[in-house]
């Protein structure tokens, strides 16, 4: 098979796979239908024997790992496009989770993420951005491997205590731009972005397999928690189609892409994207179809990517808009100047009127001409329509060809483990022949009667409070510092 049947009108309407590196979009209102258009996508996708990866954001997509049910609605759509080879069937998935809660952990180094998207996750400013370029160049100049957010905070520790010669050599660095750029990553931290930094890295070949019947695999990102981090979404997302590009060879034109990825919630990419950053994206999006790969946005409004990319997206479904407010309509009118006008619709006007599962649907045609949009009955998926059981899930993982590899986590020697010898290093006493040696250690003067009268209430509390705050500074649960609580009243006569 290398077409997909995405739905029928006057005409089938079907995805040639020969097109299917033009890249696409699926648009629509909540509500509407655009995640079973994303399913019924897919599927074809993965039957054609092309690899996806997709982020389920609502976690209804997971559906795709199991086979669906019929029902009278179901048989009637399917009778009414003419689906004869429609059967119910689930699509082979791999979980994937950059919690490494609901899949398996995928992860990227330090490194590999870069200095110019790490910004971005981090939300710092051009001066910050600044710094943070130097820090990776004096890692790059020094071989200090930047694998985890440990090494990176190692590092800039590093840069702090020697501010004056990195600054000769690098360009000035403020301390207090380096203490903006660890509190940013204390709070990456606590987003659980540290659980994404490490190795093993994720390999981009464990994306592009095929199951044993020759059947892409979806690679599912769970993202219902991840959705919450817009920028570490998007971040993440833009660094792995960056990868994508700088790594797969050009292959031009085939009858099929290698690799079809799919990026939900469109707009999180684009919201206060910085114009290099959006060049870079637009940089991309234009030539990575040259690699194979095929490039599809899903989003509510056809405004909500910038009109340089939205010329690009030969693929088309529209899914019905709502004209309730003045942003509305222009989305409406936007989305409605984009097809090639069909003499038999008003696309304005039948925007508004789809009903779900409906959509205008506009695909490349031979020699690669866009279709006149057709208003088309979207085809019902194979799979499941909705999530699936924590014990499915885990069934799912359970049989993954690539689980080995990356649930066990891997702390290899880098930045901070270097950096701690060098400082290890410089403060050891110099105990080499001919050198001094170090100043015997004199033992303390024993208190007198009367220093001891004056002054050992004092001394005794001292050495108790200096004991206190270290116990404190070594308890990490929040029942400990309760207790610590209690006793350090009772010491000091505070109240408990």
């Amino acid at each position: 098979m290398s077409d997909i049947l995405i739905g029928k009108g006057d005409v089938p309407v079907q995805l040639l796979g020969k097109y299917g590196n033009r890249h696409g979009l699926v648009a629509g209102a909540t509500g509407t239908g655009k995640s079973v258009s994303l399913m019924v996508m897919a599927e074809g996708f993965s039957r054609m024997g092309v690899p996806v990866f997709m982020a389920d954001v609502k976690g209804d997509i997971a559906g795709l790992a199991m086979a669906g049910s019929m029902n009278d609605r179901i048989a009637s759509r399917v009778q009414q496009i003419g689906m004869s080879d429609y059967r119910n069937e689930a699509s082979p998935v791999v979980f994937w989770d950059l919690y490494g809660k609901l899949g398996h952990p995928i992860r990227t180094t330090v490194s590999e993420m870069g200095p110019h998207l790490f910004a971005r996750i981090l939300e710092l400013n051009d001066t910050q951005g600044g710094v943070l370029d130097i820090a990776f160049k004096l890692a790059d100049d020094d071989g200090l491997l930047l694998l985890d957010l440990e090494d990176l905070r190692a590092l800039l520790n590093y840069v702090t205590e020697h501010k004056s010669e990195i600054s000769q050599k690098y360009g000035l660095v403020s301390p207090t731009s380096v203490a903006a750029i660890q509190r940013a990553l204390l709070q990456l931290e606590q987003d659980g972005g540290e659980e994404f930094f490490g190795e093993p890295a994720l390999d981009l070949n464990d994306l592009m397999r095929q199951d044993m019947s020759g059947h892409g695999i979806i690679n599912l990102l769970v993202a219902d928690l991840l959705i919450l981090k817009p920028r570490l979404y998007s971040s993440f997302l833009l660094w792995l189609l960056s990868e994508l590009f700088e790594r797969l060879p050009e292959v031009g034109d085939l009858e099929q892409p290698k690799l079809v990825f799919i990026f939900d919630e469109a707009h999180l990419l684009f919201d206060d994207c910085p114009p290099s950053l959006q060049q870079r994206i637009e940089q991309v999006v234009r030539l990575i179809r040259s690699k194979g790969v095929g490039v599809y946005f899903c989003s509510q409004n056809p405004d909500d990517v910038p009109d340089v990319i939205l010329g690009q997206l030969g693929n088309r479904i529209q899914h019905a808009l709502r004209a309730y407010t003045p942003r509305d309509q222009k989305a409406v009118k936007t989305a409605a100047e984009t097809f090639v006008p069909n003499p038999k619709l008003d696309v304005a006007k039948v925007i508004s009127e789809l009903a779900v599962g409906e959509a205008l649907v506009s695909m490349l045609l031979d020699k690669g001409i866009p279709m006149p949009v057709e208003r088309a009955y979207i085809c019902p998926p194979r799979c499941r329509m909705g999530a699936i059981t924590p014990e499915e899930r885990m069934a799912v993982r359970n049989r993954s060809p690539v689980g080995g590899k990356y649930d066990t986590p891997i702390n290899r020697e880098s930045a901070y483990e270097k950096l701690n010898q060098r400082a290890t290093q410089n403060t050891a006493p110099d105990t080499s022949p001919g050198t001094n040696a170090p100043a015997p250690k004199v033992a303390p003067e024993q208190p007198s009667k009367l220093d001891d009268f004056l002054w050992g209430s004092k001394r005794r509390q001292g050495a108790v409070e200096a004991a206190a705050k270290s116990m404190t500074r070594t308890m990490a649960s929040g029942v400990g510092r309760q207790i610590l609580r209690g006793v350090l009243g009772s010491l000091f006569g505070g109240k408990r």
